[in-house]
């Protein structure tokens, strides 16, 4: 009985690690084909390698140190045998003895040096796996790159935190934690077997436990002494003090403490060994008690009080060098030390020529929100049930002759969304497999209908202008979740034409091609089902997509990089779709750093990724050379990372700053925008990212892209910007911008508004909408009856020295999900106006200030002219002089040149705004 539930344990045994191993061949073998298709096979094999060698390393070393402490135990175990043979031999009752005889008879000899062989690689497997990471931490020790920036405490390069670091923190714990499984195990036995040796008075008497107890014990204090070392470099991550770093407190008192517990440890591991040949354990108890007595003097007690007695009644004098360190290293950490800061004199001297000399700004603002345009696009534009737009992203393109920008989003296929009699295997893995094409729009055009005017619309997609979409056919998404079997003999669906169907055939590289039994055999055992095997629509050369998702695409070959929440769609100028991807070098450890959502505290955009919708194709390029993970990564993986210049000139008009870095930069910036310790510390200028409405909610305010002529720049480019205001108020203080074009790509600049003047802010232009009697009345009687308004983004657009603000209203029937875009409202100054369109905004807040039309009748007497608009123009002309005034005090001929420029500007349009007759010319002379 007892050999057959034997026999079963083994056999069930047998079975689960064989399967365990068949299936983890085949996901191997089948991820191999999937790397080898993709082109990233020498990534695959570099991380599978890595992982393998430096977890079988780990497992080796554990176990061969636990069967080496196991078989110094040996001995111990083979004299306990012998006395309780001896024992069981004067046992009255003969079972019992047996039983004990024969469970003794299993330490016999060889058979236990293989029970002791068994037990260390059981402990080795379940230990040498810990940490998953491993792979990572060892190749980034092994190739590590220099920052060329040193912390200010211990003077080492950051490279050495970021790199060197964790590898000395992952040998320490591997260290520690075989140390201790080791002294468990081993203990275990000896108190078993020699309970009433260690137990008895005699302590100090000649004993094998001891001696083996006692090394293991001095090695365990001598990795101590190193783990307290190690723990200085953790201080540089303290958040004790005012800001995250090392405080005063850190250095002045828990860094002496860790030194000395550290001299205490290696001394404790001395005395224990001396112990050893001295049988005497007073030295070892002693220097115990004392490291546990120093551990609570100088490692709590000691650091509260002074805290609590020199730090806090001086805080400022005593943390204001490492709250400088702590400025200084997050600026660095996050680029904010790369915003260049520059002032912004508002003017509010806007006339009507300078909306006409802005037109490539006016263009571009953008009143289609990409929530309610979601909505407009599904009704619109899906076509079929089983279409569907993911997110709106927002770009730009060259389109006849003009830069423009632009709101589009891909026609995916969710097969979700297929009826439930139509949801069947066939059609979801052989017919239905890729969506197909795009919509586009402008930002700022409405049709009469209060839609958005389509530049590329329908299936297939239909372009009156020089936007051709040569391939649009989606088969790697946002939403393509599952894997497909495309170039099958039942031909894929492509889209409906009429009452019919068109289908197409997939011609691309992209997938493994099933052109084996083998091949089908392990796809068929990895999704598990037979229908691979089984169906006869599946050929030699149809291939096989998965990894689809290209979310999930782009992680599975470079899982060690961070990604950007929004891949937007690009329609390149070969007529092909990609999908552009950010992505982001990333650490946690950069010292004097302050952290982000507790995950992270330094962040690069080091790399964009470009995936070909059609193909699948995935490409790697480095951004920023500079950035050493970035370096890091490219000697790990030589193979995988290329170089920017090598991205196709099409694509690369279309990189942008990720919004998601810019979130953070803002983020960070609020605060981090005060340099000095004591501002700092007061929190005297702290800034926070303003409010807005939408949707009858105040929500925070999100960067947005538009196209702008910065200040002193000589022509229109595409940027992200934000607002801010001060803390706790609601007027504008600065907006930051992010340059996306050219060789200026990734500048940053702040550009400040006067402190002594009121600049609305977004909720004061909210409020000012919501006090206005005649916009509230109209916007409460369309909320009714039926209907709900839709308060879109409200803009802040700086143009010349002038700032605008434009809010779309957006009507939607409750029954309906088409909102239509039915006024826009635009504020300048103390004008706020509600009306259908730009035009109509501009045209009636500046038609006081509108220059006159070209005129075939002499010019009007100054008697006859529009008054306002001439006030307006000496009242800049003014300004411009004062300014170039200053410039000159200054000793800055550039900026002094630039000003009397504009003056000249000034004076001609005021020049041809005024005529004068004989009359008025000669009393002007007199005068």
């Amino acid at each position: 009985m007892k050999f057959i539930r034997r026999s079963i344990f083994i056999i069930v045994a047998l079975v689960l690690i064989l399967s365990s191993l068949f299936f983890a061949g085949i996901k191997f073998y089948t991820d191999w084909l999937w790397f080898a298709n993709t082109g990233y096979l020498s990534v695959f094999k570099t991380i599978f390698f890595t992982k393998v060698w430096s977890q079988v390393s780990i497992g080796i070393l554990f176990a061969i140190f636990i069967f080496i402490n196991l078989l110094l135990t040996k001995k111990e175990i083979l004299n306990f045998k012998e006395k309780e043979k001896f024992v069981n031999n004067n046992i009255d009752n003969d079972q019992l003895a047996a039983e004990r005889n024969q469970l003794l008879e299993v330490v016999n000899g060889k058979r236990l040096t293989w029970v002791f062989l068994g037990i260390s690689v059981l402990v080795s497997l379940l230990f040498g796996s810990i940490n998953s990471d491993t792979w990572l931490i060892v190749k980034e020790f092994l190739n590590g790159s220099s920052f060329g920036i040193t912390d200010p405490i211990f003077n080492n390069d950051i490279g050495f935190y970021i790199f060197t670091l964790p590898f000395y923190k992952l040998t320490y714990q591997l260290l520690t934690t075989m140390l201790v499984v080791s002294g468990v195990i081993t203990g275990g036995i000896y108190l078993f077997i020699n309970s009433k040796d260690l137990l008895s008075e005699n302590i100090t008497a000649d004993s094998r436990a001891k001696y083996h107890l006692s090394v293991l014990v001095a090695l365990f204090m001598l990795l101590k002494a190193g783990g307290y070392w190690l723990s200085r470099y953790n201080l540089l991550y303290s958040d004790r003090g005012v800001v995250f770093g090392a405080s005063y407190t850190d250095i002045n008192a828990n860094l002496l403490a860790l030194k000395i517990l550290a001299v205490i440890s290696a001394i404790v591991a001395i005395f224990m060994i001396i112990s050893i040949f001295t049988r005497n354990l007073k030295l070892v108890f002693g220097g115990i008690v004392a490291l546990i007595i120093v551990s609570i003097i100088l490692g709590s007690v000691y650091p509260a009080l002074i805290q609590q007695f020199r730090v806090e009644p001086n805080e400022i004098a005593k943390e204001s060098p490492y709250i400088k360190h702590n400025i200084k290293f997050t600026k660095l950490a996050y680029n904010l030390d790369e915003i260049e800061e520059k002032e912004f004199p508002v003017d509010e001297d806007l006339i009507a020529e300078d909306i006409k000399d802005n037109a490539a700004t006016i263009n571009n603002i953008r009143l289609w929100d990409s929530r309610p345009l979601k909505q407009t696009y599904s009704q619109l534009q899906e076509m079929r049930l089983y279409y569907n737009f993911g997110n709106v992203d927002i770009d730009r393109y060259n389109i006849n002759g003009e830069y423009r920008q632009v709101m589009l989003s891909a026609r995916e296929l969710n097969q979700d969304q297929l009826p439930n009699r139509a949801s069947t295997w066939i059609n979801r893995k052989l017919k239905y497999t890729h969506g197909f094409g795009l919509a586009m729009n402008y930002v700022n055009q409405i049709t009469s209908e209060g839609f958005p005017e389509f530049l590329i619309k329908n299936i297939p997609p239909e372009s009156s202008l020089d936007l051709k979409v040569k391939e649009p056919r989606i088969y790697f998404g946002e939403q393509t979740n599952n894997y497909v079997i495309a170039n099958n003999r039942s031909k894929e669906f492509d889209y409906p034409v009429g009452d019919n169907n068109a289908y197409n055939d997939y011609q691309g590289p992209g997938g493994v091609e099933l052109n084996s039994i083998i091949r089908k055999l392990a796809f068929a055992f990895r999704f598990g089902t037979a229908k691979l095997i089984l169906n006869s629509d599946i050929q030699d050369d149809s291939r096989l997509l998965f990894y689809r998702n290209i979310k999930k695409r782009i992680n599975r070959i470079a899982p060690f990089l961070g990604y950007d929440g929004d891949p937007y769609l690009v329609l390149n100028d070969d007529g092909r779709l990609y999908w552009i991807q950010d992505a982001y070098t990333l650490t946690n450890m950069y010292p004097y750093s302050e952290p982000f959502n507790d995950s992270l505290n330094y962040i690069r955009n080091s790399v964009k990724i470009v995936i070909d919708a059609y193909t699948g194709e995935v490409n790697y390029y480095i951004v920023d050379k500079s950035d050493p993970l970035a370096k890091t990564y490219s000697k790990i993986f030589p193979q995988l990372f290329k170089q920017f210049t090598q991205m196709p000139e099409g694509l690369k008009k279309h990189i942008r700053y990720p919004e998601d870095l810019f979130k953070i930069q803002s983020q960070l910036y609020k605060t981090y925008h005060m340099e000095d310790p004591i501002v700092f510390y007061n929190k005297e200028d702290l800034w926070t990212i303003p409010n807005e409405k939408f949707s009858g909610s105040s929500i925070q305010m999100e960067p947005y892209y538009t196209i702008m002529k910065l200040p002193d720049e000589e022509k229109e480019e595409f940027i992200l910007m934000l607002p801010f205001t001060p803390s706790k108020k609601n007027n504008m203080i600065s907006w930051l911008a992010a340059k996306s074009d050219g060789e200026d790509y990734g500048k940053l600049i702040l550009y400040k508004f006067p402190k002594q003047r009121l600049i609305y802010g977004p909720m004061q232009i909210e409020a000012r909408i919501d006090q206005d009697s005649n916009i509230s009345q109209k916007l409460s009687l369309w909320n009714q009856r039926g209907s709900r308004v839709i308060r879109g983004n409200l803009l802040v657009i700086p143009i010349e020295q002038s700032i605008l603000y434009v809010e779309p209203i957006y009507l939607q029937a409750n029954q309906s999900q088409l909102p239509q875009m039915k006024r826009v409202i635009v504020a300048y100054g103390d004008e706020l106006v509600m009306t259908r369109n730009l035009d109509a905004a501009f045209a009636k807040i500046f038609e006081s200030t509108a220059p006159p039309e070209k005129e075939t009748q002499p010019k009007a007497k100054i008697k006859d002219k529009d008054l306002i608009g001439i006030k307006n123009l000496t009242k800049r002309a003014l300004n411009f002089y004062n300014q170039a005034q200053d410039s000159l005090r200054k000793g800055d001929w550039g900026e002094y040149g630039k000003r009397v420029n504009r003056l000249q500007q000034i004076l001609e349009r005021l020049n041809s705004e005024v005529a004068l007759d004989s009359n008025q010319e000669s009393n002007l002379k007199a005068e």
